[in-house]
């Protein structure tokens, strides 16, 4: 039985990634989250495979304990403090998740962990030089705290292999939705507003181009790179491959939904909204060995979906 820690379980990916796990008839999950902006409903609490334990991962006293008990052989960091207009708004605490980063990464050193997984964001590319954008070649030139915090982190998974040959895979994850998305991010948001007949509510001019990942794809490929040791000590985009605008995602949720909302305005982001965003994604298609969700797929699933629409 291996052992597997997911801090950050309770939110969008981290919750995803635990419902994926559970396939694995071998693997036991222990959960950590503080709920700061997860929510344990999204976590299965009642299965056999699963123990949650509510626990700041900031705070070395807290997770200490959890993992010199466990032992684990594997570590999914996926905790952080997330939300664009949320991170802008309280910056120091965005930058207190780099205390989180040294203590899992220094507990899993001392404890044996086999791999660490870094949850890292396309954040760290800040506006991009080159389309798509490339982990190699893409300089990381954001410097947000949100931004900042993860190619830290990045630096530190480096760090550590080269000093305690602790093994590490880097995920930048592009926009990834699914039914556990909170309405603090674009997909979910626009679509609840679509489905109340609300205004939906662009910042600056919807001109912004973004790819969009749905969930399982993004779980799909992260699950199998550790199954099969793929990208091992590397850095792997986790994103979708069509570009679309702002604008055009509103008009399209308007017209699968069959919605009566009006586009409105606002004004634009102070930081953090980048005028585009695509990943190179051949690494996670190389993974997976087929075609991807489409964006339009992937609002239908929504649209389906009990947790999400009932949310």
């Amino acid at each position: 039985m291996r052992k597997v820690l997911v801090t950050g379980g309770a939110g969008n990916v981290g919750s995803a990634l635990v419902e994926g796990l559970l396939n694995l008839a071998d693997v036991e999950i222990i959960v950590v989250d503080n709920l700061s902006t997860g929510d344990i409903r999204k976590v299965p609490v009642n299965h056999p495979q699963i123990t949650f334990i509510k626990a700041d991962v900031n705070l070395l006293s807290e997770i200490s304990q959890i993992m010199i008990a466990n032992r684990f052989d594997y570590v999914f960091h996926y905790a952080a403090f997330v939300g664009v207009q949320r991170t802008q708004e309280n910056p120091i605490r965005v930058m207190e998740d780099i205390e989180g980063i040294k203590n899992i990464l220094s507990l899993s050193k001392n404890t044996g962990v086999k791999r660490f997984f870094f949850s890292s964001s396309s954040e760290v590319y800040g506006e991009p030089v080159t389309i798509p954008q490339h982990e190699e070649t893409t300089p990381l030139n954001s410097r947000i705290p949100y931004a900042v915090v993860k190619n830290v982190g990045e630096a530190f998974c480096r760090s550590y292999l080269q000093e305690y040959g602790l093994e590490f895979t880097i995920f930048r994850f592009f926009n990834t939705y699914g039914p556990n998305q909170t309405q603090d991010f674009v997909m979910s948001k626009f679509i609840h507003q679509a489905l109340k007949n609300e205004p939906i509510t662009i910042y600056g001019d919807g001109s912004q181009t973004r790819t969009f990942c749905y969930v399982k794809d993004n779980v799909d490929a992260t699950i199998k790179a550790w199954q099969d040791d793929l990208f091992v000590n590397d850095v792997i985009n986790i994103g979708g491959a069509t570009v679309i605008t702002i604008l055009e995602l509103a008009k399209l949720i308007i017209r699968l939904t069959n919605s009566q909302s009006e586009i409105t305005f606002l004004p634009p982001l102070k930081d953090g909204d980048m005028t585009r965003r695509q990943p190179d994604n051949s690494k996670m298609k190389k993974i997976l060995n087929r075609d991807l969700v489409t964006i339009e797929e992937g609002i239908k699933k929504l649209l389906e979906d009990e947790r999400f629409v009932n949310a």
